[in-house]
């Protein structure tokens, strides 16, 4: 398959896209569209991995999201096992996550977890899909996190301390502002960004100010499907339409913005 877009977030693993996988892929193949299939938890992550196998054009992440803390315990050597796994090309998603929980014991709990996820990628060289929502009219969520990765060294900036190698991250479903933009590009991070990118001019501002080659694309499946398909089931082959409004909102050729996306996430996920 000539691979024409990635979605580097989706979830295969959750209904109701787990239910109807072959009929979704069938369009992702008359489409030429690839993915990552993203775990949120244990079970998730080893579904991840064997859809991966099963085909060339779809990778996997493996970790435990934050909201999922209350249901499972990060385990870092059940983890460690599945992320050596050639398919899985990344640690996630994993991060913080205020949005409905401002309770300071459950924020510890979510930073011990996220911490512990962020070992498990640089010890394994492998980028992180990070999941970074504030609580309502603010920015804590990305604060916390971005104060959390300042002490392991980024690809670009702080050289690597001893015993330590290089840290990839990616902002997953970005709605940061520019100041936790340029905190997020000082050390040498991506975001991605999803459907309502379609229909909302809240994101505009921001990717405007982006270079581009810090820009990737997602659908977050089955969540947030863009326009024009708002109201239905998201789908990884919807992608598409988050590329061409990325290409809008720059003011860049069509073709040479999805050339320099499908770039960056090659790069950033080591992947051909």
């Amino acid at each position: 398959m000539e691979i024409k877009y990635i979605d580097i977030h989706s979830h295969f693993n959750l209904s109701p896209l787990k239910e109807k996988k072959e009929e979704v892929i069938a369009q992702m193949i008359e489409k030429g569209v690839a993915t990552i299939v993203i775990g949120v938890d244990y079970e998730t992550s080893k579904e991840a991995i064997q859809l991966a196998e099963r085909y060339d054009f779809i990778w996997a992440g493996v970790g435990l999201h934050p909201t999922d803390n209350d249901k499972e315990i990060f385990d870092f050597k059940k983890y460690a096992e599945l992320a050596k796994h050639q398919k899985v090309v990344c640690i996630g998603e994993c991060g913080l996550d205020y949005f409905r929980n401002q309770r300071e014991e459950t924020k510890q709990k979510q930073k011990e977890t996220f911490q512990k996820q962020v070992e498990l990628a640089v010890s394994l060289k492998k980028p992180l899909m990070i999941h970074a929502r504030p609580s309502k009219g603010s920015m804590d969520a990305y604060e916390d996190a971005l104060d959390i990765l300042v002490h392991y060294p980024a690809l670009k900036g702080t050289p690597p301390q001893q015993g330590w190698e290089t840290l990839r991250a990616n902002f997953h479903f970005f709605v940061g502002n520019i100041e936790i933009s340029k905190r997020a590009l000082d050390m040498g991070f991506t975001m991605s960004f999803d459907g309502p990118i379609t229909f909302s001019r809240d994101y505009d501002e921001v990717i405007k100010f982006l270079p581009i080659d810090s820009i990737m694309c997602e659908t977050d499946a089955p969540f947030a499907a863009p326009a024009p398909h708002r109201g239905k089931t998201c789908e990884p082959w919807m992608v598409e339409e988050v590329y061409k409004k990325i290409s809008e909102i720059k003011e860049m050729d069509f073709e040479e913005a999805r050339l320099t996306i499908n770039k960056n996430v090659k790069r950033f996920f080591n992947i051909n």
